[in-house]
């Protein structure tokens, strides 16, 4: 048990929720009930979420969760931090948990094979085995699996029209994947099974349950792991990272980024000087006076939602 107060915990199921607006209330005053800052996403194929509180309010949420329709079995993965890296406490009902837009894939009907953290190396050692990165390019940019192939995609929903055009691919026999917490790899491989491809694997709880349990020294994981909230990114035990965010453009920003004449803290970094406006660095600026302000009288201000969508 970690020392440090607040738990942050990842989850998702899929599953067949009928009535989504019937969950959606009950489950959010339990939420705030209970003191629990994050977001929950909810949709017919199931729930997604990260949220922080204390241990016995995580405790009391999860325990709500498993009783929903399909999601007895529901596994989370915990982390810890000093301070909430969530400013509100959200439960919204989407389309899908996971962005794809791709009807047939269906993982609650076939899914890949799951492949433990633990026998990972061993899998994507393989010559036979081609590993892709299914994540975005901005969180593909400070760390990846050593050999994997990155799609240059912005959005999980380009991934079936990026894999559509990697003909040479589409001949693979074996294909692994993997992602943040494994969501959206899972997905991803209902998808490519559904295209033909005789053998798909993926990363079972994601590059996170990875950089839990497997030692750096044995580690085939090169760089940090961008994370969907004030942290930016962890690296191996899933201690916080070294990279901040651009408040302007969300990307995230190495220490020697902040040297750049680009960077101005809240305003612009060397990612997106020459694309915003006048009128947005105008109202970047005014936003960034608002939250020192705060900070200088002991204040928490909500400021800009510095998570991104996983999708």
């Amino acid at each position: 048990m970690s020392s440090k107060p607040f738990v942050i915990a990842a989850f998702y199921k899929f599953a067949t929720i009928t009535d989504c607006l019937a969950v959606q209330m009950p489950l959010l005053a339990l939420c705030k009930s209970n003191d629990l800052y994050g977001t929950i996403l909810l949709a017919p194929e199931g729930i997604n979420g990260t949220v922080s509180g204390t241990q016995s309010g995580i405790d009391v949420m999860i325990a709500h969760i498993l009783t929903l329709p399909g999601c007895a079995d529901l596994q989370y993965k915990v982390s810890y931090s000093d301070t909430s890296p969530f400013y509100r406490m959200k439960v919204r009902l989407k389309r899908e948990i996971v962005t794809m837009r791709q009807p047939q894939a269906d993982p609650s009907i076939s899914v890949g094979k799951y492949v433990a953290a633990a026998d990972w190396n061993q899998l994507i050692s393989d010559p036979d085995v081609v590993v892709i990165d299914t994540r975005n390019n901005y969180e593909m940019s400070i760390g990846s699996f050593k050999g994997a192939i990155k799609p240059d995609i912005k959005t999980f929903s380009e991934f079936p029209d990026w894999f559509r055009q990697q003909q040479p691919l589409h001949d693979k026999k074996k294909i692994a994947m993997f992602c943040t917490g494994g969501i959206r790899c899972e997905k991803a491989s209902a998808f490519l099974l559904s295209s033909g491809i005789d053998e798909v694997y993926h990363l079972n709880g994601g590059i996170l349950k990875y950089l839990e349990t497997i030692p750096v020294e044995q580690s085939l994981w090169d760089g940090e792991c961008f994370v969907f909230d004030q942290r930016v990114s962890v690296g191996h035990g899933l201690n916080v990272g070294s990279y901040g965010q651009c408040t302007a453009c969300k990307m995230p920003i190495s220490d020697n980024d902040k040297t750049s004449p680009y960077f101005v803290l809240g305003i612009s970094c060397p990612h997106c000087h020459l694309s915003t406006t006048e009128v947005q660095r105008a109202r970047f600026s005014e936003r960034q006076k608002q939250c020192e302000k705060a900070k200088a009288e002991g204040k928490r201000h909500i400021g800009p939602n510095l998570s991104r969508s996983k999708s």
